[in-house]
């Protein structure tokens, strides 16, 4: 329930630069001794009076706190609160001796007097010109921060955000919010458009205002990114910002020219019988994304056009030599990428699990290394570049790594004024490019290098925009090595054959009763509610009992969906309760974490080193120093509280966050409440994920949707057709 006090700040705890996000010490009105208060504040001071709205709540460590949803300051009216103000360092050039003296010349009226009467301040001893001067202008600072405040949460901008606007813009916040509040969905973590447009919409904004029309079409160009598109046809775009704003088309219309024109966004023309195949007569992009998708078909081509340095080899001989070194027999399909390698710039090899891919990349790297030649490995995951240089014997890196992005400096510093230093580059589970990585990866690669492509085309596409491995097969450009047979060792298991099964369009092969223990398991349950209870039931004891398997590190539940009764957040809940119950805890953003918690990193962030998709457990939770410590790939790497919003518990995760990991033991809830998301790549990607145990928990019928459901979401890219020169 949101309730109303007031109090004083008698001290701040701790306060965060970043955000604002403070712990701070109050005396209440109507309440005897200290309450802490946390929230996000702006420049905080002891001293001042705070009018606050929230709400109270019992921390498991700490007692009881009141947490702030918004307040509004106001100067402190006694003396003795007076001189704490202005004794707190609130004002440069005035400490708590000097407040002491201004307090005591001026009482209850000290506060007026620098407001409107400084020059007064003259008759308090040390003060003089100079020093006159700099109290002017930290008080007009500090008047400006509070004003600002002020008028930004008149317009129902929370504390928090408030903060984040007043750090981003400084002095200039309050005229960029006044011109075009849009802006702040750009530019401000935790802001999008809707939010945008609600402050808009209090500031007076027109329904149809060109800078509503404007940040609509921006965002919904970026809404269709996120699924995976990397343009939209004209008239399908416009379709969804009228939607999204309930406008006039022509409004729209004039809106997506002047983006055009600022460059924002480009609109590009096409041709018959392209335009048929694409459905419109122009296709439009968010500006990057179509620089992307140019420059990396541009180089490709540029690259395939060079001749490979080691075309003086005889690829048959190279083969034979390679055939003598190794202790077992290349498949054909096998020695025919090996060729490929030695006498192709750009080469795709493409194959589900057990048919040879790691193998194909240790030999490709034997015959390098006996030429001499530099050999670059990489992976878009951690995880996935991990588990390549444990395969290979090689150092492999991921592609962020490898391209060595800077933090500082915003980029990636390989590029085509600084390349790799390498004859050969092999990135390995390729399904995960994305339009934007593979421009970046193409523009460091040296002309003198072959670039071998490897994934499984069957699995899911990237999660960010673009369709880069299947457009690559697709083209008809480049040699294609279809690695199809499934190896003997592989053959023994389950999970490999019932994968490729699903991926022909089959049922798995599930073990009847009495069949001695296998690697792969389908147990049906129709209910989502028993579905819940039996998969907490199969990682607390059935797994880790029959397999020996720890049941946070080594089993993983991988759901369809984040959101129902078996989606991965309420699974999160759910798990979390019975592997790692009690405990101090912080609340953030409706999740509970815990010392031992099981976590994800659900962006990139580059000053961490730590990127979308690495998974770690949490070693220490820090009120005191209002931080968390994770442990990610054996580096233990600090969280402050305010930085929270990055990670997500990970007892469950979606199979789309699952792409390029590897887990021991996998258990997939598939129910027909999850139908918007049945697909069979999507299934046969959970499947894959798994090394020694994969169970499928479900009803037949779900299952049987998923495996008949072949048409892959479509997405909206070009890059095929650059390719092919169409465009």
């Amino acid at each position: 329930m949101t309730v109303a006090v007031k109090g004083v700040v008698e001290r701040i705890t701790y306060s965060n630069e970043e955000d604002g996000y403070s712990v701070v010490q109050m005396k209440l009105v109507g309440r005897r001794g200290l309450v802490t208060a946390v929230g996000s504040f702006a420049a905080l001071t002891p001293g001042e009076v705070l009018s606050m709205e929230g709400s109270w709540d019992v921390h498991p460590r700490y007692g009881e706190q009141f947490r702030v949803e918004r307040y509004e300051a106001a100067a402190p009216a006694t003396v003795k609160g007076i001189e704490k103000y202005l004794g707190s360092g609130l004002i440069k050039g005035i400490g708590p001796v000097m407040a002491r003296r201004i307090v005591g010349r001026f009482g209850t009226e000290t506060l007026d007097v620098i407001d409107s009467r400084d020059e007064r301040l003259l008759e308090v001893e040390g003060i003089g010109k100079g020093r006159l001067d700099q109290i002017r202008k930290a008080w007009a600072d500090q008047r400006e921060i509070r004003d600002l405040m002020v008028f930004l949460q008149g317009h129902g901008i929370s504390p928090i955000h408030a903060t984040r606007i007043y750090r981003q813009y400084g002095g200039e916040a309050r005229r960029v919010v006044q011109e075009n509040p849009y802006r702040l969905a750009s530019d401000i973590t935790g802001i999008g458009f809707l939010t945008a447009d609600r402050i808009a919409a209090k500031m007076g904004f027109s329904h149809d205002s060109e800078q509503r029309a404007e940040a609509g079409l921006t965002y919904a160009m970026q809404q269709a990114s996120e699924e995976g598109h990397v343009c939209l046809p004209r008239m399908a775009l416009l379709e969804r910002a009228q939607a999204l704003l309930e406008i006039t088309p022509a409004v729209l219309e004039a809106a997506l020219h002047r983006l055009s024109e600022a460059r924002q966004c480009v609109v590009e023309p096409l041709a018959e019988p392209m335009a048929t195949r694409f459905g419109d007569t122009k296709a439009v992009y968010l500006r990057g994304y179509h620089f992307a998708e140019v420059q990396t078909a541009r180089r490709l081509l540029q690259l395939q056009a060079l001749q490979p340095l080691q075309r003086r080899i005889d690829p048959d001989a190279a083969v034979a030599w390679l055939q003598g070194k190794l202790p077992f027999q290349l498949a054909p399909m096998q020695e025919q990428a090996v060729r490929q390698a030695l006498t192709d710039k750009v080469v795709i090899i493409t194959g589900g699990p057990g048919t040879g891919k790691t193998t194909l990349v240790r030999a490709v790297l034997t015959i390098y290394r006996q030429l001499g030649g530099q050999c670059c490995l990489a992976a878009p995951t951690g995880r996935a570049a991990k588990r390549l240089s444990e395969a290979t014997g090689h150092h492999a890196s991921t592609l962020h790594r490898l391209l060595e992005f800077s933090p500082q400096a915003g980029r990636f510093l390989r590029d085509e004024q600084r390349p790799l230093a390498a004859d050969c580059i092999i990135v390995d589970e390729s399904s995960m490019l994305d339009a934007l990585l593979a421009h970046h990866l193409l523009k460091a690669v040296p002309g003198q290098a072959t670039l071998i492509v490897v994934g499984d085309a069957d699995q899911l596409p990237s999660v960010g925009p673009g369709n880069v491995l299947r457009d690559l097969i697709d083209c008809g450009k480049f040699p294609v090595v279809r690695l199809n047979e499934i190896f003997r060792q592989a053959r023994e298991s389950q999970i490999i054959v019932n994968a490729h099964r699903v991926q022909k369009g089959m049922f798995p092969r599930i073990p009847e009763k009495g069949e001695e223990l296998q690697d792969f398991y389908f147990i049906e349950k129709s209910d989502p509610e028993e579905a819940l209870q039996l998969i907490l039931k199969l990682c607390t004891d059935r797994i880790p009992s029959r397999f020996g398997l720890d049941p946070v590190d080594e089993i993983q539940v991988l759901s369809p969906m984040n959101r129902g009764a078996v989606g991965s957040q309420r699974l999160n809940g759910a798990l979390q309760e019975v592997l790692n119950p009690g405990g101090a805890g912080i609340e953030r953003g409706g999740q509970i974490f815990r010392e031992g918690d099981k976590v994800m990193q659900i962006r990139n962030n580059y000053d961490k080193d730590v990127f979308n998709g690495d998974w770690g457990r949490i070693r220490k939770i820090d009120s005191e120093g209002q931080e968390i410590r994770v442990v990610i790939d054996g580096r233990e790497i600090p969280y402050e509280f305010s930085e929270l919003d990055e990670l997500v518990l990970a007892y469950s995760i979606t199979v789309h966050k699952a792409q390029g990991s590897e887990y021991p033991a996998v258990i997939v809830p598939l129910l027909t409440q999850h139908y918007m998301m049945l697909q069979r790549n999507l299934l046969y990607t959970a499947i894959t994920r798994a090394r020694k145990l994969a169970v499928i928990v479900g009803s037949k019928k779900a299952l049987a949707i998923a495996i008949r459901n072949d048409r892959m979401q479509h997405r909206f890219t070009l890059f095929s057709e650059r390719l092919r020169g169409l465009i």
